[in-house]
Order: structure tokens, then sequence, then C-alpha cells
């Protein structure tokens, strides 16, 4: 087992500490479950500050998506954005396409993706590179295929409606600057990898 180091601020309590007694409903912890929790609020590193930004990162673009999301479902009558020539994220964002797949705004499946990204970010311990090496290869495979899907919505709203939603901006960029992040955990789980065959 490797003892967690602690970062010079941690966040909360050590998770031993806050166990519930035995009874009551709800799910049970385990040592496991625990050094994650130690791991990715109080520990440094093994990539746990790389994982925090690409967790941040992740979140960020969530929250623009979930902007625009109120928009698309008609909860915000308006999108808020700077009065500026090149944004117009009332048109970008209420226009077919973005409604076409799966005939649902965009921005829903924006945060379902967002989901999965964050997910893989905090799945496993500090020792998931060693332990489950196909973690930390999915959340780098991910981030890729996020930024992809950030940089090309990006591209489309350039080239066809020649404005962009300065929400749409910030969430492509966030999830562009989180794959090089995620890269150097994946790097350490391939050598290991190759080092086991």
């Amino acid at each position: 087992m490797t003892r967690t180091t602690i970062r010079q601020r941690p966040a909360g309590p050590p998770a031993a500490s806050v166990r519930p007694g035995p009874g009551g409903i709800g799910r049970s912890s385990s040592a496991a479950a625990e050094r994650v929790s130690d791991d990715l609020r109080r520990g440094s590193g093994d990539f746990l500050e790389q994982r925090r930004w690409v967790a941040g990162l992740t979140s960020l673009a969530g929250f623009a998506l979930g902007v625009v999301g109120l928009y698309q479902f008609g909860v915000l009558r308006r999108v808020p954005e700077l009065p500026l020539p090149f944004l117009d994220a009332d048109a970008v964002d209420a226009s077919g396409e973005a409604y076409q797949e799966l005939k649902t705004p965009d921005a829903a499946l924006g945060l379902a993706s967002a989901a999965v990204t964050l997910v893989l970010a905090g799945m496993g311990d500090r020792s998931r590179a060693r332990a489950t090496p196909w973690v930390p290869l999915a959340l780098a495979a991910k981030t890729a295929v996020d930024a992809a899907g950030g940089l090309y919505l990006m591209a489309e709203q350039v080239t066809k409606h020649r404005k962009v939603c300065s929400w749409c901006t910030v969430a492509a960029l966030a999830q562009a600057a989180a794959l090089p992040v995620a890269l150097p955990e994946a790097r350490a789980a391939l050598r290991h990898l190759a080092r086991r065959s």
C-alpha cells in the first residue's frame, strides 16, 4: 500500500476520521474508497495535481455548457454575453445544428460527455498508472476527443455563422487545455505496460 504524501493545503479531513458508525441507510465505505478520497483531496505527487487540473478545466467547460444549456432549454431568454460584434450566442446556440444530434440540445450532450471525463479523472487512487493503466489511457483519449469536439464546434461556428458563442469558446478552450495535462500520466501508464510485457 502506498502512503499518501499530504499536499501543503489539503482539502478537508482524512476520510477515516469522518467514517460514520454502523447502521443507517446508504452506501458503505472501504479502505480503497477512503484512499481515493484522501489521494484526490489531500494527496500530492503521482499525477494528482494533473488530475485536479483536468477536473477543474472539465468543470469549467461544464459550467459554460450549463449556461448554454439553460438557454437551449428555454430557461434563459438570452445567453448573457458581452456586446461584441463577433459574439452571438443566441443565434449560434438556437440554430438547428445545435439540436441535430439525438434531436436534443448539444449543451446537454456536452455536459454528459464532461461527466464521463470527470469520472475518468477521479477514478482510482494515486497508483492507478501502475495498478489500472487503462484508466489514465482512457482519460487521455477522452480529453483528446473532448478537445477535438470543442475545436470542431468552434470551426463550425466561425465558418457557418461567422460569429461565436463566448461560453462555447470558454468550454472549447478548457477542453483543449485539459489534453496536455492528462498526457503525462498516460505516458507513465504506457511505460508501465511496456515493462510488464
